[in-house]
Order: C-alpha cells, then structure tokens, then sequence
C-alpha cells in the first residue's frame, strides 16, 4: 500500500515539473511576440519620421536636422537589437526545451510502465501462490487417516475394509505432501519476486524518476538563466546605440547651423548709406511730392512681385547680388558639364562605331555616320566655350564685383531710378520658360504663394527644383508660387 502510494504521488510530481516546463516554454514564447511587435513599432515609427528627398537633404546640411537623422538611424538599429533577442529566445530556449520536453515525457512514461510491469508480475506470482495452498488436501488426508483408524478399529469390520481405507488414508496423505511441497517451491519463488520488487526494481524506479526529475530542474533553471543572458549580450550594442543618441545631440551645434543659413542666403551687397538731405530752400525741385524727411515712393519697388515690366535676366546672372551670381553661375558650370560628358560619350561611341564599319563595311557605311560624327563635335566646341565662359565669370573677384555694382549704382543715381531697376535683384522676374494649365483650384495662402483656379492657363517663370513647387504669372501680372502638381504643362 505504501509503494502504491509512492508511485501516485511520484507520478503526480514529475507530471507537476513537465507542466511547469512547459508553462515556461509559452511564457517566453509570449515574450518573444512582444519583442518582435515593438521592434516593429520602432522600425515604422523610425521610417515614418526619416526625411528624404532633395528638400530633406538640403536641410540634412545643418547640424540639428542631421542628428536628428542619426537619432533615427539609432533606433533603427535599437529596434534590430530587440529582434535579435527575440530571435535567440525562441531558438535558444523555446525549442531547446521543447525538444528536451519531448524527450522527458518519453523517458516518465517509459519509468512509469517499467514500474507497472513490475507490479503486475509480482501480482500475478501472489495469485499463483495463492492457488498452491494445500489446506484442503491435508484437511482429507487427516480425514481418511481418521476414517482408517475408524474402520480398523471397528470389529465388524473386514480385513479387506480396512486395508482399503488404509491405502486411502495412504494416497490422501501422499497427495497433500506433494501439494505441500509445491507450496514450499512457489512460496520461495514468490519471496524471491518480492526481494527483487522491493530491493532492486523499486528502488530503481525511484532513482531513476528522482535523477529524470532533477535533470529537468537543471535544465529549466538553464533557461531561467538564458532569460536574462540572452538580453545581457546584446546590451553592449544596445549601450553603443544609446550613446549614439547621446553623441547625435552633442553634436548640434546652434552657430554653425546660424552661419550655414548666413552663408546660403546672404546677397553680398552692403547696406544702403544715408540719404543725402535735399535742400528745397535754394529752389531746386524736389524730386517727389513727400517731404523730404519722408522716404521716396520709389523705395516702395524693392518689394518683390511689382508689376512694373523688366528687361530678361542677364545671361550671365549680373542682375543677381554677388552670392546669388556664384551659386547659379555653379548650378550652370554643372549643368554644361554633365551635357558636355553626355555628348563626348556620343561622340566616342559614334567613332567606335564608325571603326567597326570600317573593319566590318556588310555591318554600314562609315559615311553615313559622318554627318552625326560633325553634329556632336561642333556641340562638344560650343558647350566648352560656354563651360569656359562661364566658369571666367565665376571667377570675378570681389573687388571686380563690387566695381561693377558700383558703375551700376552711379548710372542709377544719375537718372534718379536707384531702386527702380534692381527690381530683378528682388522679384526674380524672368522670360516664361513655357506654358501650363490648372488642374485644380489651389488657395494660396501662405506667403510667396498665389491662388489658382482650374482650367486657368499660366505663364511658367520658374520650373519644379524637386520641392514639388513651381513659380507661374498669371494674366493679371499676379506672381507666386503654386503647387507643380495641380498643373499640366502645356506645349
């Protein structure tokens, strides 16, 4: 009864540290799933807020806009970190112990039907015994026995009779021996069984349960400990990606990116001198009806968007404060190289071509290529001329600059239309460059801006730079900038 008992409650126990196991494994399980759902998070909430485009990366130039680019690229590679950890949670521990799980429930079921073999079989030898015992055929050996002492001594008994009853008495007695002795060999069998049930296989099943149970502990205690391992080896990067952060703040740098702002938008021209005071009293007339205290209406044309008709811009951007000149003159410098490359490799591949003709005349005539062969030789000349050009008035010095623009200024001076003509300097004022239709109706609300509406037709001053605007006239004179995709150019 105490085995039985043994065995139930071991049973229980060891089921009790499977399941426990198994709780385990759904725990980290769970774990993982929430590491992967924020590193998810991270990655969109990183990608929604990174800024791209020509804009974006115009921007990126100033210190508080790049870092805030590194901070994001930070917790992009944060977001890795907690993917990893939940990568190796589930490989190093989930399936491990899975596996190991797997293979404990084989080994306890394997112990557990040892043991109940075991039993069954001392059982089976118990009843056995049970059906050797020889307390029925003593009871008739004993009771022929007294039947023959009976009959012997009863006188009117035969000699026959009681020589019969003797020899049953005889073969009684002869029988329950025999059933005694195997009684005795089934007896010593059956406490041979029990020893080696009680001693040896009993036991055995205790230890091994015992040692399949504290195997289990080790194990899951491993896994408790992988818990917090695993993480405990990705925190170096995690740190590194953490000070990253850290050092992408240390790095703004609020006058750096104040001077870059300076430098980018900075005109060149120096700041108007005082004007001169008009003495009307010596009789010359005033050159407006104001006071002469009062500034001249004329100043009022330094604001952008007059309506006054001016000349084209020069080609070589002279009308543009001396920054300005440099950062177009650069922009045309550019743009010449890149269609002078694009025709000096036109015109490598037509004589590459015209040498294969050469070699191979089925392939084409080599004269056929000669017209195009001249056309590309005679743009490569023109466009280094105007790379040349252009480059010599990049070049001006200061002083040559500020020669000019004080030529300029005197000239101006002398027909009292000083700010008249520096209207381009502010309106930016060009020949249309093409013709568009609205598409949509667009409310121009901000500064800079104009109100459209569709199906208007406009003039195109100033073309899409990548920001997605575009500046336009309408047929009023109005001026500003629209929205390049409520448009359609039109030829």
């Amino acid at each position: 009864r105490d085995w039985l008992q043994n065995k139930i409650n071991l049973s229980s126990h060891t089921q009790s540290g499977l399941d426990l196991v198994e709780r385990y494994i759904k725990f980290v399980k769970e774990r993982t799933e929430i590491e992967q759902n924020y590193a998810k998070q991270l990655r969109s909430l990183t990608k929604k807020y990174y800024r791209r485009g020509s804009k974006e990366e115009q921007e990126c130039r100033y210190s508080n806009h790049a870092s805030f680019q590194d901070i994001l690229n930070e917790l992009n590679d944060y977001a890795g970190q907690r993917e990893l950890i939940a990568e190796n949670m589930m490989t190093g521990i989930c399936v491990e112990l899975t596996k190991f799980l797997q293979d404990l429930k084989q080994e306890r079921k394997s112990h557990l039907s040892d043991a109940k073999k075991a039993q069954q079989t001392l059982e089976s030898s118990f009843k056995h015994l049970e059906s050797k015992r020889f307390a029925k055929e003593w009871a008739e050996a004993e009771k022929a026995t007294q039947q023959a002492d009976k009959t012997e001594s009863d006188p009117n008994a035969t000699k026959p009779d009681v020589e019969k009853a003797r020899q049953h008495a005889h073969a009684r007695t002869h029988t329950a021996e025999e059933c005694r002795n195997d009684y005795a060999a089934e007896l010593q069998k059956y406490n041979k069984e029990q020893n080696l049930f009680y001693y040896i296989e009993i036991p055995q099943f205790f230890n091994k349960l015992q040692e399949m149970d504290e195997r289990r502990i080790r194990r899951l205690a491993g896994g408790y400990c992988q818990f917090s391992d695993i993480e405990k080896k990705v925190l170096p990067i995690i740190s590194k990606c953490l000070e990253g952060i850290s050092a992408a703040g240390g790095k703004v740098d609020e006058k750096q990116d104040s001077m870059l702002l300076i430098e980018q938008h900075k005109s060149g021209f120096e700041q108007p001198g005082d004007v001169e005071f008009e003495d009307y009293s010596h009789g010359i007339k005033p050159a407006t009806s104001e006071s002469s205290l009062n500034a001249p209406k004329v100043r009022a044309k330094l604001w952008p968007f007059g309506k006054k008709h001016k000349p084209p811009p020069a080609e070589d951007f002279s009308h543009l404060p001396p920054e300005q000149r440099k950062k177009k003159l650069q922009a045309k410098i550019d743009d010449i190289a890149k269609e002078l490359q694009k025709t000096q490799d036109q015109s490598d591949a037509l004589e590459k071509m015209r040498g294969v003709y050469e070699q191979n005349p089925q392939l084409g005539d080599p004269s056929s290529l000669e017209p195009q062969i001249s056309e590309t030789s005679q743009n490569i000349g023109r466009l280094r001329g105007e790379l040349t050009k252009y480059e010599v008035g990049k070049n001006w010095d200061s002083n040559t600059l500020r020669g000019f623009l004080e030529n300029v200024l005197s000239e101006q001076l002398e027909s009292q239309h000083l700010y008249s003509e520096f209207d381009d300097e502010f309106d930016d004022v060009q020949t249309p460059i093409g013709q568009c239709k609205a598409i949509y109706t667009f409310e121009g609300n901000s500064e800079g801006t104009i109100s459209i509406t569709e199906g208007e037709q406009l003039s195109v001053m100033e073309d899409d730079k990548g920001d997605g605007w575009m500046r336009v006239l309408k047929a009023n004179g109005e001026e500003g900038y629209i929205p390049s995709s409520y448009v359609k150019l039109v030829s």
